[in-house]
């Protein structure tokens, strides 16, 4: 057991969870959001869509959990690393490039991760601790999204998502070893497709809904 602790709190260790956490968390925004759609087919749709998922019950709260456990491993050695780096380098140019400063979305996935931490935690705040009792999820969203300021708070959180997304994904795949000149262009460009599809599936919702509204 010893072995297996130092292998994964290792730098390749701690890279190898962050990659998958992370394609994790992109296999969850991808159903997330196609389930998300369903808001295009009317309240009744919607409001089905969501009672098929608490209707799974137990299913649905070891999902939760185990999302849960996804994110502090992803948070915890995403943190340590970029504290790592940033003793080791001892420059933010240094840790910039080491992160791949080339993009925008390697030079701020610290930041842009604090970002989508804080808009998760909002997010769970308006739409699954919020009392349901006497109104359905269609007229919570509905609601919600009347407030320009909650509009723009929404969509500007997608942005950073697309921009966490447009790295992760590739980099991800990096660090299980699929960095060969065969494969790396054609990964690129469904990281690009994907945090694109990221943005506008889940940004233009919130626009679409204050207009219907």
């Amino acid at each position: 057991m010893n072995w297996i602790k130092q292998t994964l709190w290792s730098s390749i260790g701690k890279k190898l969870m962050m990659a998958l956490t992370g394609l994790a968390f992109c296999g969850f925004l991808a159903g997330h959001l196609a389930g998300n759609l369903t808001i295009y087919g009317g309240q009744n749709a919607f409001n089905a869509y969501a009672e098929h998922l608490h209707s799974l019950g137990p299913l649905l709260t070891l999902a939760e959990w185990g999302l849960v456990i996804l994110a502090l491993i992803h948070i915890i050695t995403g943190l340590t690393l970029f504290y790592q780096n940033t003793i080791a380098r001892g420059s933010r140019y240094a840790v910039n490039k080491k992160g791949g400063g080339r993009t925008i979305g390697s030079a701020t996935m610290p930041y842009t991760g604090v970002l989508l931490l804080v808009f998760v935690i909002i997010h769970l705040v308006n739409f699954h601790f919020v009392d349901k009792s006497n109104t359905t999820i269609f007229q919570i969203v509905s609601e919600t999204f009347t407030n320009p300021l909650w509009v723009i708070i929404y969509v500007v959180a997608m942005i950073a998502a697309a921009v966490h997304v447009s790295h992760g994904f590739w980099s991800a795949f990096q660090s299980f070893g699929a960095n060969h000149p065969k494969y790396m262009p054609t990964i690129m460009v469904l990281s690009i497709l994907f945090s694109l599809a990221i943005a506008l599936g889940f940004g233009l919702l919130p626009l679409y809904i204050s207009v219907s509204g």
